[in-house]
């Protein structure tokens, strides 16, 4: 019988159920990333982390925190936006960096994302980018309703890091957008590992698209032309638009 069965937890689309990684759906290339994450000290200290809040009552977005795992294979990465933690309203978080499921309203930074790249969507979905080889990475990914980043510095941060850094080793060419501090704190590991790999590698920076600080100095996101430089440069090396 399983966890959610013995404590009873509520059958819900929208919310993590019980802490079960192994039964998440990943590329095979990105499973030993994940069996050697789960098998360390982080691992099993975030396991532990989650399984005790899901017993005490606390609803956890979203249901499948791997999903960039499964979308994006090692293989096909060529672009990689890294964001923060999941949305932490009900039915918001889809497991990918700024996506939000159809039928949902488009939250402000990614309303500013589709200004940017000069796209009126549809919805707020992001799988066909995640199919097209960009991968949507929070480096938090689990959060507790109403509570942004509950759940940083719990061990996701390890894990994340270390799909990062599997990335700069593999993936050429590729493009890293980093918006925001928390992104940016991520160029010099990726850089270093890249570099050390002869990778071909493009980072781009800018300020966090949240109307707070899509339009301040000193990088401001709104006019940046990231999506343009980023499809220049991967069309130049002979791939098709990951954006598209």
């Amino acid at each position: 019988m399983s966890m959610q069965s013995r404590l009873g937890f509520e059958e819900a689309a929208d919310r993590l159920t019980e802490w079960a990684p192994q039964s998440w759906s990943v590329s095979p290339d990105w499973q030993a990333t994940l069996d050697e994450f789960l098998r360390s000290d982080d691992g099993q200290r975030l396991g532990s982390f989650v399984s005790e809040r899901l017993l005490a009552g606390a609803t956890i977005y979203p249901p499948r925190p791997l999903r960039a795992l499964e979308f994006t294979p090692l293989s096909r990465v060529r672009v990689v936006i890294v964001g923060q933690d999941p949305y932490h309203g009900p039915g918001q978080a889809e497991g990918l960096a700024f996506s939000v499921a159809p039928g949902v309203r488009i939250p402000p930074s990614l309303r500013n994302i589709f200004r940017e790249l000069g796209q009126t969507p549809v919805n707020g979905s992001l799988v066909h980018w995640a199919q097209r080889g960009v991968l949507l990475l929070n480096t938090c990914l689990t959060v507790e309703d109403g509570r942004p980043a509950s759940h940083a510095n719990r061990g996701w941060e390890a894990f994340t890091d270390a799909v990062l850094a599997r990335v700069a080793r593999v993936a050429s060419p590729c493009v890293y957008l980093l918006w925001g501090a928390h992104a940016q704190s991520k160029a010099a590991a990726i850089l270093q590992v890249s570099t050390a790999h002869s990778r071909d590698v493009l980072v781009l920076q800018a300020n966090h698209p949240s109307p707070l600080s899509a339009s301040r100095p000193p990088q401001p996101f709104l006019g940046c032309r990231h999506f343009d430089q980023a499809r220049r440069w991967l069309a130049a090396r002979g791939c098709d638009d990951p954006f598209g």
